[in-house]
């Protein structure tokens, strides 16, 4: 059984198809990049599959329908990194990041020792322990966006799903967050990560999902259909790419700008 099934989800906002009759499934261990140009449906569909948004078609769960699930149960299956990552409650950061452990507490109980090792882990891995004790609306926004991936990271869900996780962040950041979703999919969790930065998915996904126009157009692993036309098609620039011993690097070097006219 696959841990996440799509099929034929279609979403529909002011009487225009956003995301139009895309199927897909996610196993475990796989680090999907969901990449394609701005207005292509991808924080739509990432919503959808959250039952954030009325849809058609069908979206599973471990096998359970996502919009019938209760919203404790689908935050037991499914994490979420949103792309607004302004903190505006006034609480220590160590307490936000404890906020990813509530869908697994009975009423009234506080925090294991288990659930504490786990908020350890991803106040760690975002590297924020000098952070903790600081009020999280007073920092920055890049610091604010790794207190939140902290949180789900901290949730300790099979699937997560990252819209845009790396904007606002640092190089440093960007690629030690790219190393975390890739430790994840090695240690059987999955990511579904919206990028718009081809290098990074090139690079780190296991796979992607190109969307343009609401469709999908393409699905398969980064060197197999990040073709020189595919990737002209969907954003209009012409890109530099070599195989390394890192892996797959790709840049865009070149857009298609349309010419301005003199005034």
């Amino acid at each position: 059984m696959s841990l996440l099934r799509v099929e034929n989800l279609s979403v529909s906002h002011q009487k225009r198809m956003v995301v139009d009759d895309i199927s897909f499934a996610v196993g475990e261990g796989e680090f999907v990049g969901l990449i394609g140009p701005n207005g292509a449906g991808k924080s739509t569909l990432l919503r959808a599959i959250l039952a954030q948004l009325p849809y058609q078609g069908s979206v599973t769960l471990n096998g359970q329908e996502s919009a019938q699930l209760k919203n404790i149960r689908r935050a037991q299956i499914l994490s979420y990194i949103a792309q607004d990552r302004e903190i505006s409650w006034n609480m220590r950061v160590e307490a936000v990041v404890q906020l990813g452990r509530l869908a697994r507490l009975s009423h009234f109980s506080g925090l294991s020792l288990q659930d504490q090792q786990l908020v350890e882990e991803a106040i760690n891995a975002l590297e924020i322990g000098h952070l903790r004790d600081k009020p999280a609306r007073e920092l920055s926004g890049g610091e604010q966006a790794r207190v939140l991936i902290a949180r789900a990271l901290a949730q300790g869900t099979p699937l997560m799903l990252a819209d845009e996780p790396v904007a606002g962040l640092d190089p440093s950041h960007q690629l030690s967050l790219m190393q975390i979703f890739r430790d994840l999919a090695e240690s059987g969790r999955s990511i579904i990560c919206t990028l718009h930065d081809l290098g990074l998915a090139a690079r780190w996904c296991t796979r992607l999902l190109l969307v343009k126009d609401g469709g999908l157009v393409a699905d398969g692993k980064p060197a197999e259909i990040l073709h020189d036309e595919v990737i002209r098609d969907l954003y209009g620039v012409d890109v530099y790419r070599a195989e390394t011993a890192d892996g797959l690097i790709i840049q865009p070097v070149r857009a298609q700008f349309p010419k301005l006219k003199s005034v």
